[in-house]
């Protein structure tokens, strides 16, 4: 998490973007990413040109150009942050938006990558030389805490705090999922080398960003030493659709930030007919909107033949049924009332997961983990495609807490759950013996078609009553006598004080 002296730094940046007049969250967020973007670049180049120099290799930089800024020629080096970082106000102003802008818009040669599609209507918003002078030289001191930190993952901790600032629930229904949720269902998934992994509702890429940094931590050896799996992780690997263009840009950067050169994130309703996904993913990571509103008359047919609903959250199971392969898996965020309502559709989903595939595992999180701008019961449900059943037993855990406190204030706790749930899953010949008073159990797929197919924790979890022996009634009233006595006493030393 981003403390102390590093989150003062930023939140004095994102006051600089506000007094200038960039007030929309969203516009703030997707100015700093392309500040970021231009910032990484240049280190990228300087760490491109030293690798090549060590084992005595040509280098060729992208700076390594001549570019046109106003009616002069001027050398490419000029739009290397570290070069124009120290010009005046007004020359770096006019570098950056005439020259350095322009060229970050047509860096990427393939006018289908996701770069190019959202990088080729953005827009450079800040309004004067001075602005963009204070920005420069409070980021600036930010790299430069960053890297005293020296700590794994703060520079997507600084990246995840900004969109942490994106608060408000967009109009679908859409909220940020904490990170360290998202952490938790990747790692209970384990990503391989061969996955090809969506996000069907991916917001700012939260789950495929950290689908990528666990394979490049897990994997690094098998994803980036052998050519083949290096092409696909940083090209085919990893697929995300919204329907925010503004998302999409910020998701899009926020996988190249993260070292992804072309992730597929594209514009899509995924739930309408223009979504035409089946039997192709081998990994689904998602927390879609649960409120959306919904235009009934585009909803694809097939997914209404699973479910006939209007409900966002009933019709995204459907989907993610028919986009995995045969043998892939899902780990998906859902609001308590998908494991126990009692309408068709609900009872429906539950049954295509029960009988029709392999449901794994249902973790039921409190009611606190989406706050301060949610406050809906969660669960995560994992279940694999197999289309023809396979569930035997489920896995039920009844998460008390996870790592922070469950009002608006979130703050960091000892008490967490999290670590037990990852040690449990990945040992669950050990959880058959486990009795239903426990933290976790399984129940038999029997069992769960006996209760309608209701998977909420409460239905199975059983609660041990422990007898409580109390005095009898006369004890009870002679102690309340004497307390009485003892208290007109007090107060009768009282009076005679104040006399």
């Amino acid at each position: 998490m981003v403390t102390g002296e590093l989150k003062n730094k930023i939140d004095g940046l994102w006051e600089i973007f506000w007094t200038g007049g960039i007030t929309n969250p969203l516009s703030v967020v997707e100015q700093m990413t392309y500040l970021m973007f231009i910032h990484d670049l240049d280190a990228m180049d300087n760490r491109r040109a030293k690798e090549a120099a060590m084992l005595e290799l040509p280098h060729q930089s992208i700076f390594d150009t001549k570019v046109k800024i106003g009616g002069e020629t001027v050398e490419g080096k000029q739009l290397k942050w570290s070069v124009f970082h120290d010009f005046p106000a007004e020359k770096m102003y006019k570098i950056v938006q005439e020259g350095v802008f322009p060229f970050i818009k047509k860096l990427d040669g393939d006018k289908d990558s996701a770069y190019s599609k959202y990088m080729n209507d953005a827009i450079f918003m800040v309004p004067t030389a001075l602005m963009l002078d204070k920005i420069v030289t409070a980021m600036d001191a930010i790299y430069e805490q960053m890297a005293q930190l020296q700590e794994k993952d703060v520079r997507g901790d600084v990246y995840e705090y900004l969109l942490s600032k994106l608060q408000t629930a967009g109009v679908n229904g859409q909220f940020r999922t904490p990170r360290h949720i998202i952490r938790m269902m990747v790692e209970m998934m384990e990503p391989k080398a061969d996955d090809v992994v969506c996000d069907p509702a991916c917001g700012t890429s939260g789950f495929l960003v950290a689908a990528s940094d666990y394979l490049r931590e897990n994997q690094k050896q098998e994803i980036f030493f052998v050519q083949e799996n290096k092409a696909h992780y940083m090209t085919r690997m990893f697929h995300g659709y919204d329907m925010d263009r503004t998302m999409l840009r910020i998701g899009a950067m926020n996988m190249m930030l993260h070292g992804v050169e072309n992730p597929k994130i594209e514009y899509r309703d995924s739930l309408s007919d223009q979504n035409t996904d089946k039997e192709k993913y081998s990994l689904i990571l998602a927390n879609p909107p649960f409120k959306g509103s919904l235009d009934a008359d585009i909803v694809s047919a097939d997914l209404l033949k699973v479910c006939k609903t209007k409900k966002t959250e009933l019709l995204f199971l459907a989907l993610f049924l028919r986009m995995l392969k045969v043998g892939g898996r899902c780990a998906c965020i859902v609001p308590d009332g998908v494991l126990f309502g009692s309408s068709k559709a609900h009872k429906d989903i539950r049954k295509a997961l029960v009988d029709g595939n392999r449901l794994e595992a249902v973790i039921s999180m409190p009611s606190g983990v989406f706050k301060p701008y949610a406050g809906v019961s969660t669960a995560v449900l994992i279940f694999t495609k197999t289309g023809h059943g396979g569930t035997d037993n489920v896995w039920f855990y009844d998460m008390k807490a996870d790592g922070f406190t469950l009002d608006d204030k979130r703050s960091e706790t000892e008490e967490n759950d999290i670590p037990d749930i990852l040690v449990r899953f990945r040992a669950l010949e050990k959880e058959k013996d486990r009795k239903r008073t426990e933290q976790s159990f399984f129940v038999p797929a029997e069992d769960i078609r006996k209760n309608g197919y209701d998977l909420s924790v409460n239905k199975y979890k059983e609660v041990e009553y422990q007898a409580v022996e109390y005095p009898p009634t006369k004890e009870i009233l002679d102690e309340i006598e004497d307390l009485q006595k003892e208290l007109a006493g007090e107060l009768e030393k009282l009076r005679d004080l104040i006399g």
